[in-house]
């Protein structure tokens, strides 16, 4: 095939210009483009340059914002030597000594920022960013020891670090049990466990073992679950054939690996984390996982949010030794144990309804205790201290076997 003949007219019409002509014996071949759009994308390319007023306006910003920058980073060193202060004046005066994180405390200040926020950024954004302010605080009168149920990149280490930030000293542990264990033995200050799922429901785990533990319940935190299909560097994508992840996440995209892998195999395993580690290296294989499992992994993420309703959301309790005091907008988890007789559920229920007092969840498992005997675990809106929440208490107390209040604590803030 001979070289062009002829370069860049617009021969076709004043849009469709031909870029070249190749001639093969008698047949001619035109290679054409539209002027417009490459006149477009050469725009795009070559951007007009800035005026001089443009490039002054620019420099007066950039100036503001690094004086901005300036105050803020002022202003946070301020904030932690308070927080230097306040530790050591509790240090001093035995005030507070064991009780440096103070959860009604800090939900209060969230609260306090996200009710102030003018934008424009969103509240969450916002309460975000004062989380890490003063998780770093935080770690300069004492650095928080967190449990979780791992392994590093699931669901629950996501929890922990958005509720008590990245200053946080963090522990996996392999099962439920071992985190309140850790608690138990105070090797930790706090532990983070899954206790229900929009999707698939309560964590029984989670629920025997605060039968056994004197542990109380010192927050919550609510993580809306977004499941990403990832892969790693050797994979090749179209041949993809087995597909790791955490039972639930498996169940909580069906519909998702239904219509885009409909051969390939799913292999349940231990967590989601699990499943990235085992992505790592296989060259037909993609794991289901949150965001972090990828960044911890370092997988590439293929698909992202494939999880079936868009509502999903996993609740975790944070769960610690102390009692926390109100802090304005709680809730309250209780469990009662009693017989399985005809009405007990109703006689038990009514003095939360006489006294107007909400309840937000009541789950039954059977006790171990005895047989035909049952526990319900109640969750509800207020405080342990609150009159109406007391005076329910105090009648249910009346009508039950066992009474265990597992704790009061903030509402979740984030």
């Amino acid at each position: 095939m001979a070289g062009p003949l002829l370069v860049n007219t617009p021969v076709l019409s004043q849009s469709m210009w031909i870029v070249e002509i190749y001639m093969d014996g008698t047949d001619y071949f035109l290679v054409t483009v539209d002027r417009f759009n490459i006149e477009a994308i050469m725009s795009d390319k070559n951007p007009p340059p800035e005026s001089a007023s443009d490039k002054e306006a620019l420099s007066q910003l950039r100036d503001q914002i690094d004086g901005i920058d300036r105050r803020i980073g002022e202003l946070i060193s301020e904030r932690a030597r308070c927080a230097q202060q306040v530790a050591e004046v509790k240090q001093s005066s035995n005030i507070g000594v064991g009780t440096f994180y103070r959860p009604e405390r800090e939900a209060q200040v969230l609260r306090n920022i996200m009710e102030k926020n003018a934008g424009p950024l969103t509240d969450e954004e916002m309460a975000r960013l004062f989380r890490e302010i003063m998780s770093a605080c935080l770690a300069l009168e004492k650095p928080i020891k967190v449990a979780y149920l791992g392994p590093e990149g699931t669901f629950t280490q996501q929890a922990c670090l958005k509720h008590f930030g990245q200053s946080a000293v963090t522990k996996a542990m392999a099962f439920i049990d071992e985190v309140f264990r850790e608690v138990e033995a105070g090797s930790v200050n706090f532990g983070v466990v899954p206790v229900e799922n929009s999707t698939e429901g309560v964590v029984n785990h989670t629920l025997d073992n605060f039968m056994f533990s004197n542990l109380k319940i010192c927050g919550e935190v609510e993580l809306r679950i977004h499941q990403n299909l990832m892969i790693s560097e050797v994979t090749n994508v179209g041949a993809i054939s087995r597909i790791y992840s955490h039972p639930q996440s498996l169940a909580q995209c069906r519909k998702w690996l239904d219509a885009n892998y409909p051969n390939a195999e799913r292999v349940a395993v231990s967590s989601n984390a699990e499943a990235a580690k085992r992505v790592k290296g296989e060259w037909n294989s993609a794991a289901i996982a949150g965001e972090l499992a990828a960044q911890r992994y370092e997988l590439q993420i293929l698909a992202e949010k494939i999880e079936d309703r868009p509502d999903n959301s996993t609740r975790f309790l944070i769960i610690g030794t102390q009692e926390v005091p109100a802090s304005g907008k709680d809730k309250t988890s209780i469990v009662v144990s009693m017989r399985n007789e005809p009405g007990a559920l109703h006689n038990l229920l009514q003095p939360f309804r006489e006294h107007n007092v909400d309840l937000t969840r009541v789950e039954t498992r059977p006790s171990q205790s005895g047989v035909w005997n049952y526990v319900f675990f109640i969750d509800m809106n207020g405080h342990q201290s609150d009159d109406t929440v007391a005076a329910a208490m105090e009648e249910v107390s009346s009508r039950a076997s066992e009474v265990k209040v597992l704790g009061s604590y903030p509402c979740a803030v984030l």
